[in-house]
């Protein structure tokens, strides 16, 4: 006996589809996300509609009775309407075939069967039916319903068939398995797929590495995103799509005395930046917690009477930055952004073991500008001793850096540090052209506000300035 949901269908649209479906006498299901998402009690305005035929024609008509405007995407053969909140796209049933050195697939007409087998996972094949005379039933032929019940990640064919044909699936597999993912329930992908998938690893290089890129960037939106690099390291992705992370991973031991794990260091640092910051806004906060550490296994060294040590992994990391952001086809912009908390990410921290003075707590601001927040969220995160000691001592004294920093800030204003004396104003003053000594003023203005010798403002800059320029044989117009 069928099971019958009509409770998941009470959006307004499913109504007009199954009254389009029986004036045109086709088919039409609800399927994929949306379905899946209904019976994890999960919110979604995202609704694909299957029909056998058109899916064009279908949502031109669906279109026409609800008076909203369709997007058409003919080179995929589907179209897209917003409707009362919704975003709805519709498709064709089709099947699928795929040559080897591609994941564009050869694509035909098919039916509601031929296009649940096509799907990734079962979980993504279950369907509702909108005719009328079966309206809300279940048309689950691969048990997804089972599958999500128990928290599992299974293909509908073959794994080797199914990510051969398109490895993207391999990386989708571990992104919904990370996504999925309760404190109650941790969905596991199966046995056969993670060996298929290591069969299948190189198979990653077929693939754009914009589409790449968007999969690992979902991955690193979930609330916890180390299970996703845990898996693709699993899977032995992690090596072929990110060697610099991979790199990572392992304790070398010399003379007894080993160093931490610097990979499972990492994934605990994104775990705690994604709990602090739960909103996808700050996607590229937790790349720097992915990187903030990359330079390690170039700056490793061992030294019998101190132990391992990694000294300068800060600005070594910050120097790969720009070509791993190159390299996945990510933002530039953002790639300052990260490059710059790669390289500032110590500096918090080493306060906390010096006397916390305002020289330093204003350089630092100087450097971090408006991220200061941001780094001081990330440098929190990479408390993760297991000393609890340690740790309250480290988080003690980090408190104290971060009261000085908002004491230092109301009382200098650095944070958006703009240097009292231009340019303009010194050639004028002295009526020189363009020259190296301007730049030798500027620079001792600067350091001398840094340093707290004068205030940052017009007045004393001013004075300091014209008593360097003196020493410098400088003389003033007026």
């Amino acid at each position: 006996m069928p099971t019958v949901t009509p409770q998941f269908l009470n959006k307004p649209i499913f109504r007009i589809v199954s009254s389009v479906a029986a004036e045109r006498g086709v088919r039409a299901f609800a399927i994929g996300g949306y379905v899946r998402d209904c019976f994890l009690g999960r919110e979604c305005n995202d609704v694909d509609i299957v029909v056998e035929g058109s899916g064009i024609d279908f949502a031109r008509a669906v279109g026409e009775k609800t008076h909203t405007r369709v997007s058409y995407f003919k080179n995929f053969g589907t179209a897209m309407l917003h409707y009362k909140g919704d975003e709805v796209e519709f498709v064709g049933a089709r099947k699928e075939s795929y040559r080897r050195e591609s994941r564009k697939p050869i694509v035909e007409d098919g039916t509601l069967e031929d296009d649940q087998l096509r799907r990734d996972f079962t979980i993504n094949a279950m369907a509702f039916s909108l005719q009328e005379d079966s309206f809300g039933e279940l048309v689950d032929p691969f048990g997804g319903i089972r599958d999500l019940t128990e928290g599992i990640i299974r293909t509908p064919l073959d794994p080797d068939t199914t990510y051969s044909d398109d490895p993207l699936r391999m990386l989708r597999a571990i992104r919904f398995a990370t996504k999925l993912s309760t404190p109650e329930l941790t969905f596991r992908i199966v046995p056969e797929s993670i060996d298929s998938m290591r069969r299948m690893a190189e198979r990653i290089k077929i693939l754009s590495m914009e589409r790449v890129t968007e999969e690992v960037n979902k991955m690193l939106s979930t609330p916890r995103p180390s299970m996703a690099f845990r898996l693709m390291d699993e899977c032995g992705i992690l090596p072929i799509l990110m060697p610099w992370l991979s790199a990572l991973k392992g304790v070398e031991t010399v003379d007894g005395r080993g160093h931490k794990d610097n990979f499972e260091h990492t994934l605990a640092v994104l775990d705690n930046v994604s709990a602090a910051k739960k909103d996808g806004d700050f996607l590229w906060l937790r790349w720097a917690a992915l990187l903030h550490d990359i330079g390690k296994p170039a700056s490793k060294k061992y030294d019998a009477s101190v132990g391992w040590s990694f000294h300068g992994h800060e600005i070594i990391g910050s120097r790969m930055v720009p070509g791993i952001f190159n390299s996945l086809k990510l933002p530039i912009d953002a790639g300052k952004y990260v490059k710059k908390l790669v390289w500032l990410h110590l500096r918090p921290i080493a306060l906390v073991d010096d006397e916390v003075t305002d020289s330093a707590v204003r350089r630092l601001l100087f450097d971090a500008g408006d991220d200061i927040d941001d780094l001081m969220l990330l440098c929190n995160a990479d408390i993760t001793s297991k000393n609890p000691a340690k740790v309250a001592r480290i988080k003690s004294n980090f408190e104290l850096v971060k009261r000085k920093l908002v004491e230092v800030e109301a009382k200098d204003q650095i944070r958006n540090f703009k240097n009292p004396i231009t340019g303009e104003y010194i050639m004028e003053l002295f009526g020189i052209p363009p020259c190296r000594e301007i730049g030798i003023l500027k620079e001792y203005v600067k350091e001398s506000i840094l340093d707290g010798v004068i205030g940052n403002n017009f007045e004393e800059a001013d004075a300091l300035m014209r008593r360097k320029a003196s020493e410098m044989g400088l003389n003033a117009s007026r």
